[in-house]
């Protein structure tokens, strides 16, 4: 059976609710909302409304702050601090680019490392933001265990995403979004949900065996991409993000899923940078074009048409999800009404 699709801007109203319900500010629901769908519409389901249900849990345990007092502290001209007071990721993600856009305005470069936070979400929506402020940008977030160390068989490190943007000017921009892991967690997650078996080399159980159980592998471990490298990248990643700014770090993020104990205290690095340090933007905007379209002039390897920027493919499929509505699963659905009915709000009409 295909699953049925919805409107982008009904699941919108549909997530703000929930999360209003959950003792958010409207304005704050609203930005958690839109990033959970702006996951689906580019095909991100993994980190979409599906974790709804994850998010708003953790809110009824205490154990994110629904209405943090967020405070930005100026460390130097082009740095600061960001402290999220436990809030959303999404709601300190979106400060502390706002305020390394600031800074990058004002000073060429701006740095902003964040301590005190919880899980953001889909990576690619910071980098999007200073794209649409016509800057170059990086995201680094630590996260809780999900891969081990080369040669370890256990969870310690996170995995970990990294994000990138470059703006262009009449082609589309480079927005790369990736995680250290083979393939993201949360996409076993969804498969565990679903009943589904995943591919061999991708995660280990709970022993440190390899599974293609996706349930035992969500309960055990995620392999790093590429080996020692991935690996290496992820320890970059708890450096940065953790170590550095003042958060959590080793191991001490704890779980989204199976860890209520106390708040995760992610840490993140923002890096956003004027495009015009050294050629005038103008001629930044010219050159990048030129170097998309001679990249995807290239001749094509055996079995491919086209040869595709990153976050191209991801456009492509938020153009068609936005004519065409989002697809959920039974299961996703099944999940969003238990929690609508758990705060007493009738999303019946949407969600048949």
């Amino acid at each position: 059976m295909e699953n049925k699709r919805y409107d982008f801007r009904e699941l919108t109203k549909m997530g703000q609710k929930l999360f209003m319900g959950a003792g958010l500010r409207e304005e704050d629901a609203m930005i958690v909302a839109s990033d959970l769908v702006a996951a689906n519409l580019r095909g991100l389901d993994s980190h979409g409304v599906s974790r709804i249900p994850m998010y708003l849990e953790r809110l009824r345990r205490k154990v994110v702050n629904p209405t943090p007092d967020i405070k930005v502290s100026p460390v130097t001209s082009s740095v600061s601090l960001v402290d999220g007071d436990d809030g959303m990721g999404f709601i300190v993600g979106h400060k502390a680019m706002d305020e390394a856009i600031r800074l990058a305005k004002a000073q060429g470069i701006g740095l902003v490392g964040v301590r005190r936070s919880t899980h953001y979400g889909m990576a690619a929506l910071y980098v999007k933001q200073a794209i649409e402020a016509d800057l170059i940008s990086m995201a680094y977030t630590n996260s809780s265990p999900a891969i081990p160390v080369w040669g370890g068989r256990t969870a310690y490190l996170g995995a970990s995403p990294f994000a990138a943007g470059f703006p262009a000017g009449k082609e589309d921009p480079y927005v790369l979004d990736m995680a250290m892991t083979v393939i993201a967690r949360g996409k076993i997650r969804l498969a565990a949900i679903h009943g589904e078996e995943i591919p061999e080399g991708l995660a280990l159980d709970k022993d440190g065996a390899p599974t293609t159980n996706a349930e035992k592998a969500f309960e055990g471990v995620c392999l790093p991409f590429g080996g020692a490298k991935g690996s290496a990248l992820a320890m970059m990643m708890e450096l940065l993000s953790g170590v550095l700014t003042g958060a959590n770090y080793g191991g001490d993020v704890k779980s989204l899923y199976f860890d209520h104990s106390e708040p995760q205290n992610v840490g993140h690095l923002f890096i956003a940078i004027r495009p015009d340090l050294f050629i005038s933007q103008e001629e930044y905007f010219h050159r990048m074009d030129d170097f998309v379209k001679r990249t995807k002039e290239l001749p094509l390897a055996k079995g491919f048409e086209e040869i595709l920027i990153p976050g191209e493919p991801e456009e492509r499929t938020a153009k068609i999800r936005f004519e065409e509505g989002i697809p959920l699963t039974k299961e996703v659905i099944e999940s969003l009404l238990k929690e609508s009915k758990r705060q007493n709000i009738d999303l019946s009409e949407l969600l048949v």
